[in-house]
């Protein structure tokens, strides 16, 4: 098989290296890629949305299947382009149709269908300018503090959470009037939820699906879980408190309606359900939906894939999943990120990069980095994780932490206490 991913990240460097295992694969390209992924296939420079070049590239090149990696060109339907044009429908497309996105690209659609499933998830109310008189009225019945999420895709900055409510109603106002562009026209209001967060991954053919490693990831830049959001900082799988019990009222009340209500609903969905859950008590509920891996969790999830990945993809596309088999690494994996000085705020590119060929027992991956001169430097915020297997946490932590010291470019950071709220003795 001829496979193109699209996207650039550490996400996409994970999925470039499992797939370059595969036995099906003969040759591999990324669009547009970074300087780790040029290792294991052919950078392609195309945007991840510029459908036309991607379909004339996917016919030149004979492309037997696409693999999706990041939300946007998703969102914008992608699958739906490749889907209904003649030229191109043979090609298989891994992720949803445009429909089946809105789970991530509108938080009220994800919401309503939460709500027609009966999946569990926080108390809500969706908001416009219409109805901004509803929407504080509903803000005075919750306790602080007080969550709002901008209705469409925001990179990731579209979620606020509030702990006085006059503040909160002035972010709502602000919100509805551009404050995140046409990604605010609808807001959502939800209440507060307290608990441990983790993330499920799903793989589907839009009738059965397998669950893949759960993982649990640090947003905050600094240590504790202090300062800005960021896309990221590392990510650990499995997750302790993730049992048996716990994961089968995860499948029971959230996996399970999720895929029946899809299938009910007629929406094409062969790819990815990334599920954003919160232990409240025991119980988990959803605090959001991805419509594609998320990342860093892919630089520990995939890595704990033994199976051969386009063999899952090929069962995704010709809805025979449930006849394929999943299987686990039953160790641990740890991944740590490396960033530019100044991210998630202002931040210098193009810093060269030292150290990469001296490490062993870990991987690198590649998130925004480039070759210049065949040296390779930074080129975004997250610069590169290093990912450790382990007997436990602790060990995979502990291997990831050796190796990325040896690592070094002018005003790197990383955060040393990734997995510090889930062990007690690290």
């Amino acid at each position: 098989m001829n496979v193109l991913i699209l996207g650039s990240g550490g996400r996409e460097h994970a999925l470039a290296w499992k797939i370059r295992k595969s036995s099906y694969l003969n040759n591999l390209y990324i669009a547009p890629g970074n300087a780790g992924t040029a290792m294991l296939g052919t950078n392609v420079h195309f945007s991840v949305t510029d459908f036309a070049s991607m379909k004339e590239f996917s016919l030149s090149h004979d492309i037997d299947m696409i693999v999706v990696g990041p939300e946007d060109p998703l969102v914008q339907g992608v699958y739906d382009f490749f889907h209904e044009d003649e030229d191109i429908c043979h090609i298989a497309v891994i992720g949803p149709s445009r429909e089946g996105a809105q789970l991530e690209g509108s938080k009220d659609f994800a919401k309503k269908f939460m709500h027609r499933h009966n999946i569990p998830t926080a108390r809500y109310k969706s908001v416009t300018l219409d109805n901004i008189t509803e929407g504080n009225a509903f803000l005075d019945t919750l306790t602080a503090p007080y969550v709002l999420k901008a209705d469409g895709l925001a990179a990731g900055k579209g979620v606020l959470i509030i702990d006085d409510l006059n503040y909160a109603k002035q972010m709502l106002w602000e919100m509805l009037n551009g404050k995140f562009g046409n990604a605010g026209n609808k807001v959502v209001i939800e209440e507060f939820l307290s608990g441990i967060e983790c993330s499920v991954f799903v793989l589907s053919d839009g009738t059965s699906f397998k669950i893949l490693p759960v993982a649990k990831d640090y947003k905050r830049i600094g240590e504790g879980d202090t300062g800005l959001n960021t896309g990221g900082m590392g990510a650990v799988s499995p997750v302790p408190f993730a049992n048996n019990e716990y994961m089968e009222k995860v499948r029971t009340s959230i996996v399970e309606p999720t895929v029946e209500g899809l299938k009910k609903e007629n929406i094409d969905y062969k790819g990815f359900i990334f599920i954003g859950l919160i232990n409240v008590d025991g119980d988990p509920k959803v605090i959001e939906y991805n419509v594609r891996m998320g990342d860093p969790e892919s630089e520990v999830v995939i890595p704990l894939i033994k199976s051969d990945l386009l063999d899952l993809f090929i069962g995704v596309t010709t809805e025979t999943l449930e006849q394929r088999k999943l299987e686990i690494d039953d160790r641990h994996a740890a991944t740590v990120m490396m960033v530019s000085g100044g991210y998630p705020e202002d931040y210098e590119r193009g810093k060269v990069i030292a150290g990469l060929n001296t490490i062993i027992d870990s991987m690198v991956f590649h998130a925004g980095t480039a070759l210049l001169n065949d040296q390779v430097i930074t080129a975004g915020g997250r610069v590169l994780s290093v990912t450790s297997f382990g007997n436990n946490m602790e060990e995979a932590l502990q291997t990831s932490y050796k190796n990325i010291q040896k690592i070094n470019f002018e005003k790197s950071y990383y955060r040393k206490d990734i997995g510090f709220d889930l062990q007690s003795d690290f």
